[in-house]
């Protein structure tokens, strides 16, 4: 679309905008009735650690969201020479599960909590059992409950829980409305009714019946809604806090707020059955859209669905690429302590490209790259940590192709439980997010370790922003086709990408390498304890 009439678009009011909360970035993309993406917005965030909690303050949030917006309204006029005062719709994503509760008064009764901690080990064990469904740590009713199990006095005060995205959304519009995939990293769905298991909806209130609560679930929750279906409209207080300039317009239909891992679904046109993708940024996770469910329960898989309610078998790690970005980061420092300007696109090209030439097995290196905690592996808190044996090949390839490996180790012993022990088939995964920004590096290291062909597509690098804001064009541009179909035919028609297929020879070298990392996992365990 030429300039003007993206111009003339935008002045009319039929743009999209889309934004999602990440994990150190909260991002905003605009996209045209072409569904392409025409201008941008970022604000740099992070978490902090206080009194053993991860968290954000709702100021953040709001600074966040504010600042990401204007940069967004800055983008615009320099590009188009043109003022957003109304949108066609607005999207609302963020990174999934966690806890936020209110009381009545809408008070924040607790500082949230992200999905980032790894508090709540017994509660997620016993809701286990009791649902006979893997109820991951990350969870919001795993929150819930160990507030409950740990006797915390706010919990009888509780009205409403919800996510980043679904509070979000909420102050916004007014709608206390959750998109599907996103309620179902909040409390387990039933894809018959697309909505909280009512089964397991009982069994948990049977379970603190004796605790004398004035709240049963699923009424602090917020309502389930499809991809498509209305979930309300910006108010004035929400224009305003969207946009502190004054000059967005209220009204504005917004689609049901969503996870990040259904904007990754959307974004990489991973909604239907035996379709996979793989976001691999700050956090990783692999899903996959099953065609059946799995024959047993797996403490390591979450099942949770897509923005259409379709059952996905997900596995998610806590911790992806902080680890190798700090590395290179290193590397940046050193070209500069040699008086060496380095650009940083051009360092992480060159450092990856030099891993593609190291042993297969990394020849005897070994990384953990844990920030934080990693439930797949059992391992519950965070210590970085490289070692090797004296009589390891210490080179640069092998250093780069190991921390590229433990990017996506504990992905792989997630995803060879689907691929290998469950058989699930998938025809292709995509790959996005920032560890494929560098062409064909982190796509063959995903495909050795999955052994399965990998696709990245030229807008691999779009991510969550603009798969939110695909789904809030699909609320208002629909026109009843379903979500995969519209995307189909609307979105990815002409997308063009490149498929890898795995190298035998890369295979053996990362199962040969998985074998020693999880024999080695005690210097982890002892490297917290010491530490």
């Amino acid at each position: 679309m030429e300039k003007d009439l993206i111009a003339q678009e935008i002045a009319d009011g039929k743009a999209v905008v889309g934004i999602e909360f990440g994990s150190t970035r909260i991002k905003a993309e605009l996209i045209t009735t072409d569904n392409v993406p025409q201008a941008e917005g970022a604000w740099e965030w992070e978490n902090r650690l206080e009194d053993g909690i991860w968290t954000y303050s709702l100021d953040d949030i709001w600074k966040g969201l504010q600042g990401c917006y204007a940069d967004l309204l800055r983008d615009v006029q320099d590009q188009y020479g043109v003022t957003i005062h109304r949108l066609a719709a607005i999207g609302i994503s963020a990174m999934m599960h966690g806890y936020l509760a209110f009381d009545k008064e809408d008070k924040l009764l607790v500082p949230f909590r992200t999905w980032r901690n790894t508090i709540t080990g017994e509660a997620a064990d016993q809701l286990t059992k009791l649902f006979h469904y893997n109820i991951p740590q990350r969870w919001s009713i795993a929150h819930l409950y160990q507030a409950i199990l740990n006797g915390e006095e706010h919990v009888k005060d509780i009205s409403f829980v919800a996510t980043l995205a679904a509070y979000v959304h909420w102050q916004l519009t007014g709608e206390r409305v959750i998109g599907v995939g996103d309620g179902s990293g909040m409390f387990p769905i039933d894809t018959a009714t697309q909505d909280f298991d009512a089964e397991m909806i009982a069994k948990f209130n049977d379970l603190i019946r004796d605790k004398g609560y004035d709240w049963a679930l699923p009424d602090i929750f917020p309502k389930n809604l499809k991809a498509g279906e209305a979930a309300g409209n910006l108010t004035e207080k929400g224009a305003k806090l969207l946009d502190v300039s004054g000059n967005l317009e209220a009204g504005i239909p917004m689609c049901p707020p969503e996870g990040d891992a259904g904007t990754g679904m959307v974004a990489t046109n991973s909604v239907a059955v035996r379709t996979g993708n793989v976001s691999a940024g700050t956090s990783c996770f692999g899903m996959v859209v099953l065609e059946k469910p799995l024959s047993n329960v797996y403490p390591e898989i979450d099942l949770v669905t897509t923005p259409s309610g379709d059952l996905v078998a997900m596995a998610h790690v806590n911790n992806c690429t902080s680890d190798l970005n700090a590395w290179v980061n290193i590397f940046d420092e050193f070209s500069k302590a040699m008086g060496i300007s380095a650009d940083k696109g051009r360092l992480f090209s060159v450092l990856y490209n030099k891993a593609l030439e190291g042993d297969k097995d990394c020849g005897g290196l070994l990384d953990y790259n844990y920030f934080s905690g990693e439930p797949i592996s059992k391992v519950n808190e965070g210590r970085p940590l490289f070692t090797r044996t004296p009589d390891a090949k210490f080179t640069l390839a092998n250093f780069m192709r190991a921390h590229l490996y433990a990017s996506l180790s504990v992905l792989k012993i997630g995803m060879d439980l689907l691929l290998r022990n469950e058989g699930v088939k998938v025809d292709n995964m995509m790959g996005h997010g920032g560890l494929f920004k560098t062409k064909g590096v982190g796509q063959s290291i995903l495909a050795a370790a999955l052994d399965t062909p990998v696709t990245c597509m030229t807008t691999a690098g779009e991510g969550g922003a603009w798969g939110i804001a695909l789904l809030a064009a699909y609320a208002v541009r629909g026109s009843g086709a379903s979500l995969s179909d519209w995307l189909n035919a609307n979105v990815f028609a002409n997308a063009e990408g490149e498929t890898l297929q795995p190298d035998p020879a890369d295979v053996a070298g990362f199962d040969a390498y998985i074998a020693k990392y999880e024999k080695a996992l005690p210097i982890e365990e002892a490297a917290i304890a010491n530490l």
